[in-house]
Formats: C-alpha cells, structure tokens, sequence
C-alpha cells in the first residue's frame, strides 16, 4: 500500500517535472531561467551577504547577520543530505529530459541553489515585509530554473524552499534584538 502511494507521488512528481522541462527549447524561457537560476549559486549569494553585512547598519545588519547564519548552517544541512540520499538527477533518469551542456553531477536531493536564496531573503523579509513582493518571486524563479533546466525534481525544489526558510526563520529570531 505504501509503495503504491510512494509511486504515485513519484509518477506525479515526473508528469510536473517534464511539464515545466519541456519548455527548455523556447529561447526566452531558456534565456530567463539560465540567467536567473545563478541568483541561487554560491558566489551570488555569498556576495549578497557580504555586501549587506558592510553596507548596512541597525536592523538591517541584524537580518544580514541571520541571513549569513543561515546561508552557513543550510549549506551544511544540504550537504549532510545530499550524502544520506543520493538522489540522481533527473536529467539521468528520466527519458526525453532537456539539459544544460556540462550540467551539474551532484546529487538531486535537497537543491542547494534553491535552499540557498531562500535562506538569505528569510530574515532580510521578516525585517522589512514589503521587500517580499521583490524577492520572493526571484526566489521562486530560481526555484523553477532547477527543474527547468533538467538538474532538481520539484520534490527537490519542495525541499529546498522549506529547508531555507526555516532555517532562514530560526536564524532571523535567534538573532535579532526585540
């Protein structure tokens, strides 16, 4: 009964994942996703907090402050279950998929990039809620690119986002001053 169940999640999950991969060849998504999806990448988001931790004072730095905590300790929890579940990426398992030349070889499982964004806009959101109507979109373009780009299931992606903003979440009260 279970691995009925599980197969259905899965099949479900593939039918998402070739719904929103099939667009690959249509240059402007290709365009938009392959440019967007670096947000997500380790040197844009490091750079992102290193420039908030020196630019910003009071409260700011505080939520810069958490998004840096966060960013740190979700990198760790991403690698720790990259290595527990050795999930292979899609584009090497299912049929027909579309990638990128020199696509990543990694493990799927949870996406890194998508953790990572989420991590950082978290506490920099709680701060000031109306940045949100900016970055959570950025942050669910990234998102999509993972699987756009044949690299993440969207189970991967799932678990990325909620990995990130709790961890971005426990950072952002554990820091800042009330």
């Amino acid at each position: 009964m279970l691995s009925k169940s599980i197969d259905g999640l899965y099949e479900m999950e593939c039918r998402l994942f070739k719904i929103i991969n099939r667009h690959y060849e249509r240059k402007m998504f290709n365009a938009y996703f392959r440019t967007v999806t670096n947000i997500g990448g380790a040197v844009i988001e490091i750079l992102t907090v290193l420039i908030l931790l020196s630019l910003s004072r009071g409260g700011l730095r505080h939520a810069a402050i958490a998004s840096a905590i966060s960013l740190t300790v979700s990198h760790i929890i991403v690698q720790i279950l990259k290595k527990l579940w050795p999930r292979k990426r899609p584009y090497l398992t299912l049929e027909g998929a579309l990638y990128p030349v020199n696509p990543l070889t990694d493990h799927s499982f949870p996406s890194g990039h998508t953790t990572a964004v989420f991590s950082v806009i978290i506490p920099i959101i709680f701060y000031m809620p109306m940045l949100g109507i900016l970055l959570f979109p950025i942050a669910a373009s990234v998102a999509v690119s993972r699987i756009f780009l044949g690299l993440h299931y969207p189970s991967d992606v799932l678990a990325g986002i909620c990995l990130g903003t709790i961890v971005g979440w426990i950072s952002y009260i554990e820091v800042m001053p009330f």
